[in-house]
């Protein structure tokens, strides 16, 4: 038994030197433990030397001696608001030496700082395998630049470096007026010439219309590169988090479309024109259909523009000479699309990042190149435009990518293979979740230098004037699953939340870009400080936050973003009507009693926002119908501390049905279209004096009440 209790205790200490939690609180505060099979299993897929219990000893050893031999962490970080300098981890011996480094600036300047070690004082002093350590404070110049710098140290014979993140403490804020927009997927917005789905044309006539009402913000899901395999492709598992989709394009709007007489000549056939019109006419985007359509049209123009010598030629050399890793790309999906199989099944130079001239369909490879350009440069127009009216395009960040993706092949050393990223059980999905793409590698992620994340980052905030970042609390820590283990048997990885925060704060401020955490489901209490800390602001979402009591519904903080609900969510229709909560029994995302707590909670929640609603003077009638109860809600939210509110534009016609349900694999997750056209919808009396109350309560003028 003692034995036990010693192996478990060596178990956790191991677990906690690689940024392991042995244990959390669920949603209910209960603490659960993880099992030791999936702790031994996490623990091998981060490099530990461990294959069973008895390996723990001697990788404790082993461990705690590399982390003393590492004289400096490959990535420091160095805020504005405080005293500049890092920690060093030497032996005693040399301890007393003079140490010289060099600072090169990521402006390319350097300067040459020099230290004798006998006069810095020590800070931690330990023993470890019969080798005495002592750590130091080592202190940096002044006034470093923002930026990402590399710090040399050297010593005879000797050499480190480490990454210096010098950063604002705080991201780009909001401007001092409340700010409104709103949301819907753009494959769920379209028009009278849309084919099938919308696009980023139709996305411009949606930007001025709502600019036209006073709103400056378009929200949408991401809208980056996919798969088009015969499944629904989600948004939030891409090919790529550095590429975008060119289903979005619209490809009328390319230059080439007007010189190129075979692009015309193909969307002015019958058959086209018959098969476009099919599209329009159904209620679920199909998304092989339509790009198979598009990309006939996309191929021709490719094929236009290769051949022929232009203005247009030198733009795009200049395109490829500031995007390296796009030819890359397109090779990748040249490559993928000949052997029609995932890069797993590729042979082995191929499936390591090889390939070669011979691999790929020329054509192919040029199309990929042609569709990139040419969609960045309708999201740049757009952006653009956006930015006139407020902050512009919302887009929207996912955690991570799909495991047989471009990014993972490309950065392979990042990402963990054996292992997916989930959530735990909660009162919603009992079973828990897996979302099924890989994890990053936490330390791999800084001996990198963060390069991957911050390319990531840069390839959104170039258009994005607001940006979501998908599970915030991956920052801190995220939620492992073994691969061949329950959902429930998953645990905790913790990552260095600072160094993701300074890189944000560098990209917003540089692009001077506003960044949102999504921060719901279950948050670790240090995460909301943080994001606070830093000027991350958090997520408010109506549904949410009724309470029952006397004031209904709980404050809105001036540091969050205010929605009725997410694209995971049913409607406010849905919610009033407790469609939801039927709808979610009948699927088996909650069982018999939840349900029934539930269906027995409501009718509280409703009565006390409708009490509370009419108390404040924004719901007039006695006897209300659900429009007078969502248009009072809106105004309560436009009147509110928040920093902007997001409307989603399907609550406005009382749509019943979610965009995406998690947890099920239902055919029309992520393929219903909007009800109603943007023609329609910008026409109706009703939706224009909903949104126009919004932007009169968002200014303060106390008409709206």
């Amino acid at each position: 038994m003692q034995n036990e209790m010693n192996t478990s205790a060596l178990l956790e200490q191991l677990a906690a030197l690689y940024g392991i939690q042995t244990s959390y609180y669920d949603m209910t505060g209960r603490l659960i433990a993880a099992e030791p099979e999936a702790i031994l299993s996490v623990l091998g897929s981060l490099g530990a030397p461990v294959s069973g219990l008895e390996d723990v000893p001697s990788a404790l050893r082993e461990r705690r001696l590399a982390t003393w031999r590492e004289v400096v962490e490959p990535v420091n970080v160095v805020w504005d608001s405080e005293p500049n300098h890092i920690g060093m981890r030497l032996p005693s011996d040399l301890a007393t030496a003079s140490l010289r480094g060099y600072l090169k600036l990521e402006s390319s300047a350097h300067n040459d700082p020099y230290w004798n070690l006998t006069e810095l004082p020590d800070i931690e002093s330990v023993d470890v395998e019969g080798q005495r350590y002592v750590k130091k404070r080592l202190p940096l110049p002044h006034d470093l630049p923002h930026g990402y710098h590399r710090l040399v140290l050297e010593l005879p014979g000797k050499q480190w470096e480490t990454l210096l993140i010098v950063a604002p403490t705080r991201a780009h804020q909001f401007p001092a007026e409340r700010l409104w927009g709103v949301f819907l997927p753009l494959y769920a917005l379209h028009t009278k010439s849309s084919w099938g789905a919308g696009d980023l044309s139709d996305m411009e006539k949606l930007s001025e219309w709502i600019a036209s009402l006073g709103g400056g913000i378009i929200a949408t899901l991401p809208i980056l590169a996919s798969h088009f395999d015969g499944v629904s492709p989600g948004p939030y598992t891409p090919v790529s988090r550095l590429f975008w989709n060119e289903f979005c394009a619209d490809v009328r709007k390319i230059p080439e479309f007007e010189r190129c007489p075979a692009a015309q000549a193909l969307v002015n056939s019958s058959g086209f024109k018959t098969e476009i019109q099919s599209l329009r006419s159904q209620s679920l985007v199909d998304y092989d259909r339509q790009m198979a359509l598009k990309r006939r049209v996309l191929s021709e123009l490719a094929r236009f523009f290769f051949a022929t010598e232009s203005e247009r030629s030198v733009q795009f050399k200049r395109y490829l000479d500031s995007n390296k890793s796009l030819e890359d790309y397109a090779r990748f999906r040249a490559a993928g699309e000949r052997l029609g199989t995932d890069w797993s099944q590729w042979q082995e130079r191929m499936r390591n990042g090889l390939i070669q001239p011979g691999d790929y369909d020329e054509p192919a490879r040029q199309y990929h190149l042609y569709a990139q350009w040419v969609t960045d440069e309708q999201l740049q127009s757009i952006s653009a435009k956006a930015k006139r009216n407020g902050p512009g395009l919302y887009l929207d960040l996912p955690i991570g990518a799909h495991p047989y993706s471009y990014d993972v092949w490309r950065e392979r050393e990042l990402f963990v293979p054996d292992m997916s990223v989930g959530a735990p059980p909660d009162p919603v999905f009992t079973s828990g979740q897996n979302w099924s793409f890989p994890p990053f590698h936490p330390e791999k992620s800084r001996t990198q230098g963060y390069r991957y994340f911050i390319a990531s980052l840069r390839n959104h905030l170039k258009y994005a004037g607001m940006l979501r970042i998908d599970h915030v609390m991956g920052f801190h820590r995220l939620f492992w699953i073994p691969n061949g283990m329950k959902n429930s048997q998953g645990l905790y990885v913790r990552y260095h939340s600072d160094e993701f925060y300074a890189i944000l704060a560098i990209e917003s401020q540089r692009h001077r870009a506003i960044i949102v955490g999504e921060d719901l489901g279950l948050v670790p209490d240090d995460v909301r400080p943080a994001m606070d800390r830093h000027g991350i602001y958090r997520m408010y979402i109506t549904q949410f936050e009724l309470n029952g009591g006397q004031q209904a519904i709980n404050e809105v903080p001036a540091n969050a973003v205010a929605s009725m609900n997410t694209h995971d969510m049913f409607p406010f229709a849905s919610f009033w009507q407790d469609l939801d909560i039927a709808e979610r029994k009948k699927l088996n995302l909650v069982d018999e009693a939840l349900a029934k707590q539930e269906a027995e909670q409501r009718p509280r929640l409703k009565k006390a926002l409708v009490s509370y609603l009419q108390q404040t003077g924004l719901l007039k009638s006695t006897s209300p119908d659900i429009h007078a109860i969502l248009a009072a809600t809106l105004k309560l939210l436009g009147s509110s501390a928040a920093a902007a509110i997001i409307i989603n534009l399907e609550d406005l016609w009382l749509e019943t049905k979610p965009q995406n349900i998690p947890g099920t694999v239902k055919p029309e997750n992520w393929r219903r279209k909007a009800c109603y056209s943007l023609e329609e919808f910008s026409s109706s009396a009703l939706l224009r004096d909903r949104l126009a109350e919004i932007d009169r309560a968002r200014k303060g003028d106390k008409s709206s009440k």
